[in-house]
This record gives C-alpha cells, structure tokens and sequence, in this order.
C-alpha cells in the first residue's frame, strides 16, 4: 500500500515509504527521505536534509531541521525539539549543519531538547523536559536539564535489574570494557 498524505498536508517530496501516513498540517520539503510504516503527526515540519528510517513516529508539533537522521524504530514525542546549529545568526548559515543521529528503537519524550551534534544510543530513552547536550549511550534512560544517566533499560524499555537482567522479557546483558551495555 503506498503512503497515506492527508489532505491538508503539504508534502513536496516523493521520497515516503510504503504505508507510511502523513496527517493534516505537516509540511515536508523535497528533499526528506521518510521510511516504509512511518506516523507523522499534525503539525510537523520536516526539512530538506532529513532521513528518516522505517516504524517511526514522529508526534504533533515536532520540527525536524537540516541534519537530523533518525534510523528505524525510534519514537519521537509531542513537541520534542531538535536544533542544528550551536551559534545561530539570523541570515547567516553555516556551510552544512551539524548532524544529529537518533539511533534505532530510542525513544524520546515530550518537550525534550536535543541540541545539534549529538548521538542517542540504540534502544536509549530520554524523559519527558530533558535536555540532551550530549551523546546518549545505548540502552539507557536519561532525564533532566541538563539530562543525567539514570538507568539502564533493556530493548523492551524495562529498566533492568542490579544484575542487568529484564524483569519483563528476561533478557540479559553485560557491560563491555567501554562501561557500555550489551546483549549477554
């Protein structure tokens, strides 16, 4: 089934996956590239140099700016805020943007901030009103201004045990000579 683009969206790019759906009030430029499966909710912007990857949900009033790659699975809340330049001018722009990388399965919450240049881990999750100023590593959770490591979580979002293991699909993990989380 190809995408599904309301009416009162305006999308300018041909480059959207299959049952990808795009609701009233978004704005998408030529250049976007959106995945297979994707939910773009009202009131989003999405600019030119944007990828996008497959399963991912990008909730009301989210403005996705020059820079950002957001791979598969990931969840985007209400109004999360992405920037692409650390010294912003008016009518003075940088020669590219600094990218930003949203890795697969991370989710975000409401209002959270990311600023330019950093990276959110695979499977990582950010609270509700945190702001990322720095890279997320994998499989953690992390929330505040400025965010702060809070726990561990597995791939299903649990927090894990003391032990690394998730009390709800039992998966278990170990830490690497990094002080990074894998699967055991």
């Amino acid at each position: 089934m190809k995408a599904f683009i309301h009416q009162h969206a305006i999308v300018e790019t041909s480059k959207i996956g299959e049952n990808t759906k795009v609701w009233a009030f978004s704005h998408i430029l030529p250049e976007a590239m959106i995945g297979q499966d994707c939910n773009v909710n009202d009131h989003t912007f999405i600019e030119n140099d944007v990828v996008i990857g497959d399963r991912v949900t990008i909730k009301s009033g989210v403005y996705i700016w020059d820079g950002v790659r957001i791979n598969d699975d990931v969840f985007i809340g209400p109004n999360v805020t992405f920037t692409n330049d650390l010294v912003p001018r008016s009518k003075q722009y940088p020669e590219k943007f600094i990218e930003t990388v949203i890795e697969k399965g991370a989710s975000i919450g409401a209002n959270a901030t990311i600023i330019a240049g950093n990276k959110i881990g695979k499977y990582a999750m950010v609270g509700a009103g945190s702001v990322v100023t720095k890279n997320i590593p994998n499989n953690t959770l992390w929330f505040g201004n400025p965010c702060n490591f809070k726990s561990y979580i597995c791939n299903c979002g649990q927090k894990l045990t003391e032990n690394l293991t998730c009390p709800n699909c039992t998966k278990q993990f170990v830490l690497n000579e990094f002080n990074n989380i894998e699967e055991n």
